[in-house]
């Protein structure tokens, strides 16, 4: 038989308490359960889990330090539950020391199933009550290896997708500029003793801003042109 309580649904019990620390009758039984419409055909493990951490005595009487403990406000509620818990489960607590409350629920089952033997589905009902009572208690509960397999991060780290080329950059260069000079001096008798042609080719930088195309010409005028 299992020393250490257990239930199938937990949440069941940690309703309980909340009903309890509104208003804790002198005697709290199945019945009692019941008229919360709590954990139905479930309501002795229920008591059970109580009677188990102290705040109810064997015959379902109201303990003096459940009381004290129940009518406090919620951020006293907590430190002086925790002393119920570790009292209940000193067991458990002489063992593993305060590194209890962090248990996974894995290793809880595991120290539950040897200490009891009990089955898995029971050591897994245990584990959960107990983490329940330790949730009342302040302390964060883990969930094994489903909160480790949540601890990678999943998502795709995110590339910088490369920035798009323009399309004036991916376009050809500009075609090369030509300028022709005619150099028609020297006349004499209505005749051109002499005609010159200078073919000039002037590659543009594909990247270049205004500025840079307006001094290439200004250039070209001023030493070719108007030579």
């Amino acid at each position: 038989m299992a020393s250490h309580p257990y239930i199938s649904g937990p949440g069941n019990v940690e309703q309980m308490i909340g009903y309890l620390r509104k208003n804790f009758p002198a005697t709290v039984t199945s019945e009692t359960v019941k008229k919360f419409s709590l954990a139905p055909n479930n309501e002795s493990y229920v008591i059970n889990a109580l009677q188990f951490i102290g705040v109810l005595d064997e015959e379902g009487k109201r303990t003096p330090q459940g009381h004290d403990v129940f009518v406090l406000g919620d951020s006293e509620f907590a430190k002086a539950f925790e002393g119920l818990i570790k009292s209940a489960y000193n067991d458990l607590f002489e063992l593993r020391g305060d590194d209890a409350w962090g248990l996974s629920k894995k290793d809880l089952v595991s120290y539950f199933r040897t200490t009891d033997k009990t089955s898995d589905v029971i050591g897994s009902r245990q584990a959960g009550l107990f983490q329940t009572f330790a949730a009342l208690a302040g302390h964060a509960v883990t969930n094994g290896s489903a909160s480790a397999g949540k601890s990678k991060s999943t998502a795709k780290t995110s590339q910088p997708k490369p920035k798009a080329t323009s399309k004036a950059a991916a376009s050809k260069a500009p075609d090369p500029v030509v300028v022709t000079h005619h150099d028609d001096k020297g006349k004499t008798g209505g005749r051109k003793d002499m005609a010159l042609t200078v073919r000039i080719e002037i590659n543009l930088p594909a990247n270049g801003t205004q500025e840079t195309y307006d001094m290439i010409f200004k250039s070209i005028r001023a030493n070719l042109i108007n030579e």
